[in-house]
């Protein structure tokens, strides 16, 4: 009778753990009383579906929190994602933002697939060089032009960016955080949980309050 039972506890856990594991985070001390009242929320993947379902659940798990959160399909002009935009275009789209009240980005972009092979492994360094918005999007829009490339793959390296538009000065890094997304099956389970996972890092460090009663 045991057995039995210690084997059914054995398959709920199993069926009840998350798939998305959060690797490392790093918040900036500099900003322990920031918060960002209107967000642009961007997803950096070829996959359309999987892109919008993450910035629709994002968007509405940060409203539910206070902060207004728009996707970036609504946001972008129509060509941003459909041709390679150099950093001068980059910058010029996070200006036309700016003007527009958006005072923070958060940005996700795969990093890297089966743990071993690191998609720009120089890009997640331990100083955090690359701290504005239009550098970053600049490396790893590629993902975009080059489908497929990680499809083979069941461990996925994901990254969580979110950047402060208003700040005037090169150190725009908010918050950081690399999750490993394992062996994914469904779209919609799998952005279920790692959604869930960003409110999670983000509330911890205070970037973000608990959900909003109604």
């Amino acid at each position: 009778m045991m057995k039995r039972i210690l084997s059914i506890l054995t398959i709920l856990l199993l069926f009840n753990c998350s798939s998305t594991k959060l690797v490392d985070s790093w918040f900036d001390k500099d900003y322990s009383n920031y918060t960002p009242n209107k967000v642009v929320v961007v997803g950096i993947t070829d996959n359309l579906t999987a892109r919008k379902i993450f910035e629709n659940n994002l968007a509405s798990e940060l409203k539910n929190r206070g902060v207004d959160a728009i996707e970036s399909s609504d946001v972008f002009e129509s060509h941003f994602t459909s041709i390679k935009q150099t950093e001068e275009s980059i910058e010029k789209e996070v200006e036309r933002l700016s003007e527009n009240g958006f005072d923070a980005i958060l940005i996700s972009a795969v990093k890297g697939v089966n743990q071993k092979t690191v998609y720009s492994a120089d890009m997640y360094r331990t100083d955090y060089y690359w701290r504005r918005f239009g550098r970053y999007y600049y490396y790893y829009q590629d993902v975009y032009f080059d489908p497929g490339y990680y499809e083979k793959y069941n461990i996925y390296n994901i990254e969580a960016t979110l950047f402060n538009l208003k700040k005037d000065e090169d150190k725009s890094l908010v918050w950081v955080a690399s999750f490993n997304i394992i062996d994914p099956k469904s779209i919609n389970a799998t952005v279920n949980d790692y959604v869930k996972a960003i409110i999670k890092s983000l509330e911890k460090e205070g970037v973000i309050s608990s959900i909003i009663k109604r």
